[in-house]
């Protein structure tokens, strides 16, 4: 049996994987001729992507759009408005300069949000209060990422893995803003709604997302996508007994079944 030559660029997301080699991400080039013999390259980071996909071609995991959109929220925002405008609170994405921190004053209440548009465990994200801390906001970033503000208590992230979701908790309080666990907050895996599960499965496979943790608001008596994350916490999966790093390996040998040779036929000898 011809079994999958899996190479990974870090080492701790495929803890166990059987059969799997590693290259440090600085050393790709040294690399290079392991690199074309594996099968699949496991968690690139972004400056590799390109190279491993349109250069060398390869496959690599979790998917390039997985590791792209899940990079900036300003094409994930892009990526969500091309399947509905409406799986995000209203947003709007623009340039910084004096008419569009006008406009923006103008055109949202406060609160609202600002983001940083490359930023995960909820740093980078921001209570708008006043127009003063908004222009603090602006002064430090070139693009100026903002939404309306929505009054809720926790979100609900939901962990999709290969084909499917693996799990979903709220996460409720946290820092009375941020509900992510780093800011804080509690976790609850009961009364997840199936609805919001189905949305996550339809809007990863359009989107050819494999690997991400989405959050999902309610209000206003719908779903609302935030934002998701490629590289998603493991510390709530584990605590329940769900390893990633398994999900990962089956889904692979879906993806590319383990070659069996043809018998050889008997040979009759007379």
């Amino acid at each position: 049996m011809i079994t999958l030559k899996l190479l990974t660029f870090n080492p701790f997301r495929t803890l166990g994987m059987p059969g799997i080699s590693y290259v440090k991400p600085d050393h790709m080039f040294k690399k290079i001729h392991d690199i074309r013999e594996a099968d699949v390259l496991l968690f690139p980071e972004k400056w590799q992507v390109n190279s491993l996909v349109y250069g060398l071609n390869k496959t690599i995991f979790p998917s390039i759009q997985s590791i792209q959109l899940g990079f900036d929220k300003v094409e994930m925002t892009r990526a969500f408005w091309s399947i509905s405008n409406d799986l995000m609170p209203y947003t709007e994405i623009a340039g910084k300069s004096n008419e569009t921190i006008e406009r923006i004053l103008d055109t949202f209440p406060f609160p609202f949000v600002a983001k940083e548009v490359r930023s995960s465990m909820g740093k980078g994200v921001f209570l708008i209060n006043s127009a003063e801390e908004f222009i603090t906001y602006a002064e430090n970033n070139d693009v100026l990422y903002v939404q309306e503000y929505l009054p809720i208590e926790k979100d609900l992230r939901v962990v999709y893995v290969g084909n499917s979701v693996v799990s979903a908790y709220w996460r409720i309080g946290g820092d009375s803003f941020h509900n992510n666990v780093a800011q804080g907050g509690k976790l609850s895996f009961h009364s997840i709604p199936d609805e919001a599960l189905q949305l996550v499965d339809q809007t990863a496979k359009a989107l050819g997302i494999n690997h991400a943790g989405f959050d999902v608001v309610v209000a206003n008596g719908k779903f609302y996508f935030l934002e998701f994350n490629c590289l998603f916490g493991n510390k709530a999966l584990v605590q329940r007994g769900i390893h990633v790093e398994r999900m990962i390996f089956n889904y692979l040998l879906e993806q590319f079944p383990p070659i069996v040779p043809p018998t050889a036929p008997f040979k009759i000898i007379s």
